[in-house]
């Protein structure tokens, strides 16, 4: 046996105990019988997977049809949640692996922060780290879109099972506490398999808040600080310049969660601020509570190790009138910040007490003040070693999370302020009708009236609720300056920018609300475009130089370090024109960006808006910041971490603190080592590029014919898929559709993409790609496979493209999506749309094989090809029950079992695709 297979024996061995656990929980539950019937099925689906057996498939389908709705409810139940198990025995063995590697002293792995700064060192740019650290800024911005279709309850399971298994790794058991953790292990997967896995009411926006914050709870609060420490480490230990130094700021987790309002009515002004308020009391919670194990630690006696002068007055100031602690002056001094900290809580979320005669702080920088002032005190008495423990955790996260946590970003559609502009404009002048000028008229009013100190809006006016609501929530933004600084809401992002306009009416509404100073042309807040469509992309560099050249944006922009933020759509790009095209002319915006905001000497950030599957601008992170065009990165990026990929990032303190790191690495790496393989080479860049013009075009063209030009195709869509049951599903507190309609434009990308991973076809991963080389290598014969192979092994922007798609289709199947394909009514219809997938499909693998030189899917990748062995005949027969069950839905059974049992078939199958959506 190799030794990967040895290792991988640890993996095989822990989803067998896991299964077998929770077989038991069924067995003891719903008796011999129903076990033996789950059993049965899942024999033929491994079959059937494992030797492509159709004996073992005609036994399957058979076995399926003749469950009763309870049957098949148990059945869906148990199959899901060996799916949850399976998950939890790879992210552990993930862990497992990285830390042996660690263990054995074997070189740093590529992704890893320590592979990143030994790169920089060797090659010779060590001096240019403190450059970068000094402008640098990487974030990941939590979002709540619907695609996290797990209950909370059903993750703290999954963790409480997780932090077992991880026990048994990293202790030295007794036989009796082997016995004991075996044990504990049965009693979690009891409790998972009798917790519901189904929400019974929608979730309320601060249901997604609460969630979100959770993950600082397992993750953020404490590995993030720790991040910063070793990062100092490393560097310390490589050169002596950084001995003692303590890096900026420069890694922060934002939050769309509470601000964003682009289609969401429920997030309004009071939203905001109990999302702020309820985010400021997480962060005073976990300070007091660092406080007080500080206060246990620092017990230091005054007679026998001396204190500074100011530690002194600290412990003075202090109201700590215990005698047991009179000569403890740290300990009397922690008391004294942990009575101000307190009454701070009291007045930023209102929770606490604030004791007679004690101070709040006003801000942050007073806390860390007092705490900078504990530190001096020990290292200045040569006590260093205590000041780099708890105390340096403690000083790095107020310095990180400040009393605010994250930074909240607002997001708003570009034709909701159009609106509330117009009837601005509409009250004060009566007559003029904003939404009849073009866009040249638009930016001279606007321009017109942020050069004004007069404002539109008027206390005896009577507004639309949309005008009121979007006033009264910049209002609250201002607000919410004053209570806890303006780092709080730094963010003003425009969905659906197509014009200088849309970034005009934004710096008016906020200059109605005093958040933009029309004197002094100072902003509190980046006005941040974000270019979704095909069209927007392609116009987004146009927009922004025609911006720039305005003065009095140039003047905004004085006032934010010269700095723009551009925001960039994964999801609606690739909705809208395909995985080629999007991914193609999301690059091409990049490069264009950066030449223009090069010649306007404009600091380009860019924010990617990417999803957690491909067909929404997933895939690994780091080989995606990698394959950045040169320039695009610049020490500075933002990306989003929406839905199911949150809790598989950031629920395991381990994993997350992977997932940060891999950031910062890519950034470094990106940055500071800007090698040849971030552009095609130069021989052949020319022609690279050309060529993915031409494919690009081709895939655009066969992508929007299907899917926007072919009759039918938005009722082939409905039926053949589970869209109707996932707006149905209680996973987030936002619509399905931006519009009550079925029309595929008006669909929000994220259950489109959710939708074509249940039936496992994937569509918006991959479709287009195979007529795109097709018809390449037809106009090329002679040259063109040797083009394509070049542009996979020396351009990294092509390179990951594939991989993704690969991994895409790896997870899709086109038997079972044949099967949902049976649901449309139409034959005709039918049978003209799914020939149309199912050749495109088969071209599509034909190419990537050509290209790679694979003989099979996910070849280059044994960790996916193992997961997928492991898990998909637990997923197989999930897809022929959830066939199975709209059938009889929408045959006319749709009670409230049924209805059950296709929405456990939904959270089951995402579960074990991961992701999905």
């Amino acid at each position: 046996m190799q030794m990967n297979e040895v290792k991988d024996e640890l993996l095989s061995s822990d989803i067998r105990q896991l299964g077998r656990l929770l077989g038991d929980a069924i067995r003891n539950h719903l008796g011999d019988p129903a076990f033996e019937r789950i059993e049965h099925v899942r024999q033929l689906a491994i079959r059937f997977r494992r030797d492509n057996d159709e004996a073992a498939r005609a036994q399957l389908s058979d076995a399926l049809q003749a469950l009763s709705q309870e049957e098949t409810t148990q059945l869906t139940r148990a199959f899901s949640y060996f799916s949850l198990l399976a998950n939890i025995a790879e992210d552990q063995h993930h862990i497992r692996r990285t830390r042996a590697h660690l263990i054995a002293g074997s070189p740093p792995r590529q992704g890893s922060l320590s592979h990143a700064v030994g790169n920089v060192f060797d090659a010779g740019k060590a001096d240019a780290l403190e450059t970068f650290f000094e402008d640098a800024f990487v974030s990941p911005v939590f979002t709540a879109h619907p695609t996290e279709v797990q209950r909370k309850s059903i993750q703290n399971c999954q963790m409480a099972i997780a932090r077992l298994l991880s026990e048994r790794d990293r202790v030295q058991m007794t036989p009796e506490e082997s016995e004991q953790n075996e044990e504990a292990l049965g009693r979690g997967i009891v409790t998972l398999w009798q917790t519901r896995l189904l929400r019974t009411s929608k979730l309320s926006v601060m249901d997604e808040v609460a969630n979100g914050l959770s993950f600082y709870d397992h993750t953020i609060l404490r590995e993030l600080p720790k991040l910063y420490s070793s990062l100092e480490t490393m560097l310390a230990q490589r050169d002596a310049r950084w001995e003692d130094a303590e890096l900026p700021n420069f890694m922060k987790v934002g939050s769309w969660i509470g601000g964003d309002r682009d289609g969401n009515p429920f997030v309004t002004a009071d939203i905001l601020r109990s999302t702020l308020q309820t985010q400021a009391d997480k962060v005073l919670d976990f300070y007091l509570g660092e406080l007080r194990k500080l206060a246990s630690q620092l017990s230091l006696a005054q007679i026998l190790n001396a204190c500074s002068e100011p530690l002194r007055a600290l412990a003075e100031r202090s109201a700590d009138a215990s005698p047991h602690r009179v000569d403890e002056p740290y300990r009397r001094a922690l008391h004294g910040i942990h009575a101000r900290l307190d009454a701070t809580r009291v007045v930023l979320s209102g929770k606490g007490k604030q004791a007679d005669g004690v101070q709040p702080y006003a801000a942050a920088a007073e806390l860390l003040a007092d705490l900078d002032v504990v530190q001096h005190s020990l290292v200045s008495n040569g006590l260093r070693a205590l000041a780099r423990g708890r105390l340096r955790q403690l000083r790095r996260a107020v310095k990180v999370f400040g009393f605010s946590l994250a930074p909240l970003d607002l997001r708003q559609n570009s034709d909701v302020h159009e609106r509330v502009v117009g009837e601005l404009f509409a009250g004060a002048q009566p007559g003029l009708v904003y939404l009849d000028l073009d866009e040249e008229q638009r930016i001279s009013l606007l321009l017109a009236e942020l050069e004004s100190p007069r404002l539109l809006t008027s206390p005896y006016a009577q507004y639309s609720e949309e005008t009121t609501s979007e006033l009264d929530i910049f209002r609250a933004v201002r607000q919410a300056h004053v209570k806890y600084g303006k780092e709080s809401v730094p963010n003003c992002i425009i969905s659906k920018a197509a014009s200088v306009s849309d970034l005009l009416e934004v710096a008016l509404l906020l200059k109605e609300v005093g958040l933009l100073r029309q004197d002094s042309r100072e902003v509190d807040v980046n006005i941040i475009p974000l270019f979704e469509t095909i069209d927007d992309l392609r116009a987004g560099p146009a927009i922004m130089a025609r911006a720039f050249g305005l003065p009095f944006y140039r003047g905004l922009l004085a006032s934010r370090a010269d700095q723009q933020e551009v925001m960039l759509g994964y999801s609606d790009s690739n909705k809208d024109g395909g995985f080629l095209t999007s991914g193609w002319e999301l690059y091409k915006a990049e490069i264009e960006l950066v030449t223009v905001f090069k010649e306007y000497q404009i600091k380009l950030r860019l924010f990617h808006g990417r999803g957690g599957s491909v067909g929404r601008g997933g895939g690994p992170s780091y080989e995606a910041i990698l394959a950045q065009p040169a320039g695009a990165v610049q020490g500075q990026i933002r990306l989003t971490e929406q839905g199911e990929v949150i809790t598989a990032k950031y629920a395991n303190p381990e994993v997350g603190r992977r997932n940060l790191e891999v950031l910062v690495a890519a950034t470094i790496q990106s940055t500071l080592l800007p090698q040849a393989q971030l552009q095609p080479k130069a021989s052949a860049g020319a022609g690279h590029l050309a060529a993915m013009e031409e494919l690009s075009g081709t895939a655009l063209n066969a992508y929007r014919d299907l899917v926007y030009g072919t009759d039918g195709f938005e009722q082939y869509f409905w039926e053949s898929t589970v869209i109707a049951e996932i707006a149905a599903l209680n996973i987030g507190s936002r619509p399905a559709s931006r519009k009550k309609s079925t029309s595929i434009e008006d669909l929000r990308a994220i259950p489109w993409v959710l939708s074509w991973a249940q039936c496992r076809l994937m569509l918006p991963g991959w479709f287009g790609f195979g007529s795109a080389v097709q018809a390449y290598l037809a106009a090329h014969p002679t040259c063109g496979a040797d083009v394509l192979r070049g542009m996979y092994t020396d351009w990294p922007f092509f390179t990951s493209l594939l991989s993704n798609m690969d991994m895409v289709l790896a997870k899709s199947d086109i038997a079972i999506a044949g099967k949902y394909a049976e649901l449309v009514k139409d034959k005709a219809l039918r049978d003209a749309i799914f020939t149309r997938i199912r050749t495109e499909y088969a071209a599509t693998l034909d190419a990537l094989k050509l290209i790679t030189g694979q003989e099979e899917l996910q070849q280059a990748n044994p960790l996916m090809q193992r997961s997928i062995r492991n898990r998909f005949p637990y997923i197989d027969p999930l897809n022929h029950v959830q066939v199975e069950l709209l059938k009889r839905f929408r045959e006319g059974k749709q009670d409230a079992a049924a209805r059950t049992g296709i929405h456990l078939s939904i959270n089951g199958i995402a579960a074990g695709l991961r992701n999905s959506g």
